[in-house]
């Protein structure tokens, strides 16, 4: 789920005590072996740290071992931090009206956003007021052969460019979807969606109404369980092995219908899948907006902070180990690799990033001026195809993006639906079988900033939308 960005601060990761243990007994060994083998130059600088003593190796071993939790406990910026400070720099330099500063400013956020569209956005405004329109046609073209709509492309620089045309051909809708279900609680608003194969039964979060229900072949509508402490839900995965239901609930910050001392409070929660009785709940990090949910293969949660920016593994069923290292601004829904080995992460304004589990490295997926990667909020793997529930591109849309072999680039795409009038604000979607059921409607469009229904907002009943998968 997409939410507000603060730059707050976010951990880092950094050598653990075992690690550290391991790292000095790694150095030990190796100079054993070369002082054994006398592999070590005498005029090499290794030489002149161990010498040929096992004291001196101890000495050279602490040494560098030093160095390491030195370098590793040095704190570096968040992506959130390093985001705000390019902001700063380019509304300074615009107030200034100092353009060739604002390109440079615009060159690096472009590069820190992975390309994307609004990335090129900006590139292209800096190009247009220095005169370089060339280079602006250019980056716009790029934007509109990814498929985008922005407002923004018919107002000033850009209407000088009259791109009218070009836009409402990208506003043109696409409908490969048909009508599953038609939720009837128009108050509901739903979030996330997940499927029991065993009762044929939807689970859907509730964010007004602060439940998790059930929809049924009947197509009724049915509680499961309450949010324990009174607050919207949003995520939810089904553990149908272990006949448990893992859930986020989120004190939205803001929200009239919170408690205004709960702001910025997430809790995960594991209930019953048989009778929706709650095990057992684990409070979020402080400032946190648990809002999107992924399970690992032995069914170990793995939930991420659209507001911090963090990404967590739920650890002995208790507490919370955050397994990234602050590559992430706002991460949505993560997506378990073929081979366990790690997640496909969207970030809603870099676009996905494949987070290593074992190293916490993270590599973006190329947009490569064809594909809008960012704005995602449900991701899912299928064989060689992500699909994508993508609620902040223009418009929004539901895609399928194919992968190569290797899964390491996008090759092509094909549109399900976008710019529909029934659309509305689509959040997330589930795998069923040959088919992906997907939330579309979901009324977030409705809310203002307080998470009231707005007076002029038309209410609607959310659908869940049925497209047949890619081979």
């Amino acid at each position: 789920m997409p939410l507000r960005i603060e730059a707050d601060g976010v951990g880092h990761g950094r050598l653990v005590p075992g690690s550290v243990i391991l790292l000095a007994e790694v150095v030990w060994f190796i100079g054993i072996l070369a002082q054994k083998d006398n592999k070590l130059p005498s005029g090499s600088y290794v030489y002149l740290i161990m010498g040929n003593s096992r004291l001196s190796i101890c000495l050279a071993a602490l040494l560098l071992v030093t160095l390491a939790i030195s370098f590793a406990q040095t704190p570096g910026k968040s992506a959130l931090q390093q985001l705000e400070g390019m902001r700063q720099s380019l509304r300074s330099s615009r107030d200034k009206k100092d353009w060739g500063t604002y390109g440079t400013y615009a060159a690096q956020l472009e590069e820190f956003l992975n390309g994307s569209p609004r990335s090129l956005l900006e590139m292209a405004r800096a190009d247009l007021m220095r005169g370089r329109t060339a280079e602006a046609k250019a980056e716009v073209q790029y934007i509109l052969e990814m498929g985008q709509a922005e407002d923004a492309l018919l107002t000033a620089p850009f209407d000088s460019l009259h791109l009218d045309v070009a836009v409402a051909a990208n506003r043109k809708p696409v409908a490969n979807a048909t009508l599953a279900e038609e939720l009837q609680d128009t108050g509901l608003l739903p979030e996330d969606i997940d499927y029991d194969a065993s009762t044929k039964r939807f689970f859907l979060t509730s964010v007004l109404e602060k439940k998790i229900v059930t929809v049924g072949p009947d197509g009724k509508i049915r509680d499961f369980a309450p949010a324990p402490d009174g607050w919207p839900m949003l995520a939810l995965k089904i553990d149908p092995e272990r006949h448990r239901l893992w859930a986020t609930e989120v004190a939205l910050k803001g929200f009239s219908i919170v408690q205004k001392s709960d702001w910025a409070r997430s809790a995960v929660l594991c209930y019953n899948l048989d009778n929706g009785r709650l095990l057992f709940r684990i409070e979020g990090p402080e400032n946190s907006a648990l809002g999107d949910m992924a399970l690992m293969r032995d069914g170990v949660p793995v939930v991420s902070d659209g507001e911090g920016g963090g990404v967590y593994r739920v650890d002995d069923g208790k507490t919370l180990e955050r397994i990234d290292r602050g590559d992430f601004i706002s991460p949505q829904t993560p997506s378990v690799s073929a081979d366990g080995r790690s997640f496909f992460v969207p970030d809603y304004l870099r676009g996905i990033g494949i987070l290593d589990l074992t190293t916490r490295q993270v590599r973006w997926l190329a947009m490569d001026n064809k594909f809008i990667l960012n704005g995602i909020d449900g991701l899912y793997l299928h064989g060689d195809s992500i699909l994508a529930v993508q609620n902040g591109s223009s418009p929004e849309r539901v895609i399928s993006f194919r992968l190569d072999p290797s899964h390491s680039k996008v090759t092509s795409q094909n549109v399900i639906e976008a710019a529909t009038n029934t659309i509305g604000d689509p959040t997330h979607g589930v795998i069923v079988g040959s088919d992906f059921y997907y939330i579309a409607n979901s009324g977030w469009d409705t809310l203002d900033d307080s998470g009231e229904r707005r007076a002029t907002a038309k209410v609607t009943m959310a659908r869940i939308m049925r497209a047949v998968l890619p081979e």
